[in-house]
């Protein structure tokens, strides 16, 4: 037996199981529509588990997905003026080619972990 949820309860689901400051809340609306998506796409139901969700997706600042995933970024100035523009743009190519970007939010990304 399946229950069709919202966006509120799928974000009330990370409160209750603990798991509210994983992500923003911006954050977990690109998961939401990220997961709805998937299922209209493959017509495959997805069960809500949040710790799973917690375990597979992240959401991190440019900054700190440089330096977990060692991406080069020597080449870079960081007194060019659009030196976090840049940054960021290495980091989304880098996500795209490694794994699966689900979005970005007003300070970093959301992305399958690798």
């Amino acid at each position: 037996m399946k229950t069709t949820i919202n966006r509120y309860q799928f974000e009330r689901a990370f409160v209750d199981a603990g798991r509210k400051d994983q992500f923003s809340y911006e954050a977990l609306g690109l998961l939401f529509d990220y997961f709805e998506s998937y299922e209209e796409e493959t017509g495959q139901e997805i069960e809500l588990d949040v710790i799973a969700i917690c375990c597979e997706y992240t959401e991190d600042t440019a900054e700190e997905i440089a330096r977990n995933y060692s991406i080069d970024l020597s080449d870079l100035d960081p007194e060019d003026d659009d030196y976090e523009e840049q940054c960021t743009e290495a980091v989304r190519d880098h996500l795209n080619d490694n794994t699966t970007l689900v979005g970005e939010t007003a300070t970093g990304f959301v992305y399958l972990a690798f």
